[in-house]
């Protein structure tokens, strides 16, 4: 407290010692809202230290915070805690990112597309799309 008062932090109000875990996400860029990181943190695709935590979760500096969005898993450790938005340079600032590269786009299955109006494929239909995409002739799509 004696530091607050004598003046000796940023004066900022940028880095302090903690900050709720979905403002921090939103605060970095991580997502594009702050109802969407604490609808994550809701849902539980978001995890500090290997443990599910709620919107309100006080994040510090050196936690390793999981987040699963947009199909991506990131895996960041706060260097440094925001509670306001910054730009995308400043943000990155804040983290160190150690996710796992993205899929490449070779390997995403892509879904086929059909015209508008055409219905519900025939079985022949389907049977030539499943030959197109590479399945065995007894091998079914769903079947694992």
């Amino acid at each position: 407290m004696a530091s607050e008062a004598s003046g000796t932090g940023t004066g900022t109000g940028q880095d302090e010692g903690t900050a709720r875990v979905d403002t921090w996400i939103w605060s970095v860029r991580l997502t594009k809202t702050r109802s969407q990181a604490a609808t994550a943190c809701r849902a539980g695709h978001v995890r500090v230290n290997g443990e599910r935590v709620k919107p309100a979760y006080a994040l510090k500096a050196g936690d390793e915070v999981r987040l699963r969005h947009a199909g991506r898993d990131r895996v960041v450790v706060v260097s440094r805690t925001v509670r306001k938005r910054v730009g995308a340079p400043v943000a990155v600032e804040c983290y160190v990112d150690n996710s796992p590269p993205p899929p490449p786009r070779e390997l995403t299955p892509s879904v086929p597309v059909r015209d508008r109006g055409t219905g519900r494929p025939t079985k022949r239909d389907r049977r030539e799309m499943e030959r197109l995409q590479g399945f065995d002739q007894g091998q079914s799509p769903k079947s694992s």
